[in-house]
């Protein structure tokens, strides 16, 4: 039995509750660059013993925005990061902020808005490749559900090469109820599956949603019948099927093709 071990007082509990609610982590150059520009950042830690013009560039940025910088061992770099491939750089942010559906229509209100809906995207890798493109083909904003999906993570930042700071994120309860208030407001929604008609043929005008089914399940049934139209792409291969952020890729830049 361990004697004398000192008990964490209620006040230590919720003071260390708050700390961890409160900050996260954004890596990566990109990410932390953008980030700073966005002003989200409260700490840059920097690993001590590198040099070079990018560290200098998040040093000089870090002080234009008078956000404190700190120089600390490797080790402690991929403890924040739980080992993730932070380049030497991490920045302590304040925790993404999501829209409310309603915050983002409000926000994105323009002639023919384009939205992606993510129906249970679960890898960080995919959900930052598919912002990094979003930010590429001007989509307006993207949906995601609150439960059985990953949401803004350091690692989706850092893939999106800080993208994320630029693409309005909504996180809802419900995606059929969120695809239901779309169609009020006048969106035609539509959804990638084997079978559908050829994207290429895809009418684009108007207010769209496109949705963007789970890695390995794909669009969840209940959504499939809130469509208004299924779309598949074409595939000549012995392997027909395309990793979610490719098949969103392609579709995003058919999008651009026809209005840009």
């Amino acid at each position: 039995m361990v004697k004398n071990k000192k008990r964490m007082s209620r006040n230590d509990r919720v003071e260390t509750k708050e700390n961890e609610q409160t900050t996260d982590f954004v890596m990566g150059f990109y990410g932390v660059l953008e980030a700073l520009k966005e002003k989200r950042g409260n700490k840059v830690f920097i690993q001590e013993d590198v040099t070079g013009r990018r560290f200098d560039e998040v040093k000089q940025m870090a002080t234009k925005m008078k956000v404190p910088v700190q120089w600390v061992p490797k080790s402690k770099l991929d403890k924040l990061t739980d080992h993730g491939v932070h380049q030497g750089v991490v920045l302590g942010v304040t925790p993404y902020e999501y829209l409310s559906l309603e915050e983002l229509i409000e926000q994105t209100k323009k002639t023919e808005p384009f939205y992606l809906i993510l129906d249970g995207i679960e890898d960080p890798h995919n959900f930052g490749s598919i912002l990094r493109t979003a930010d590429a083909t001007g989509v307006d904003g993207v949906i995601i559900p609150k439960h059985r999906a990953v949401g803004i993570t350091s690692i989706v930042s850092k893939t999106s090469t800080g993208a994320v700071e630029h693409i309005p994120v909504a996180r809802v309860t419900n995606l059929s109820q969120a695809i239901s208030t779309l169609k009020e407001q006048g969106f035609w929604v539509f959804g990638t599956d084997m079978e559908g008609t050829d994207y290429r043929h895809w009418q684009v005008q108007g207010s769209i949603a496109l949705v963007i089914g789970n890695e390995g399940k794909g669009i969840s049934p209940g959504l499939k019948k809130e469509l208004d139209e299924v779309l598949t792409i074409p595939m000549t291969g012995h392997v027909q099927s395309l990793n979610a952020s490719v098949a969103a890729g392609i579709m995003m830049y058919e999008v651009y093709r026809k209005r840009y």
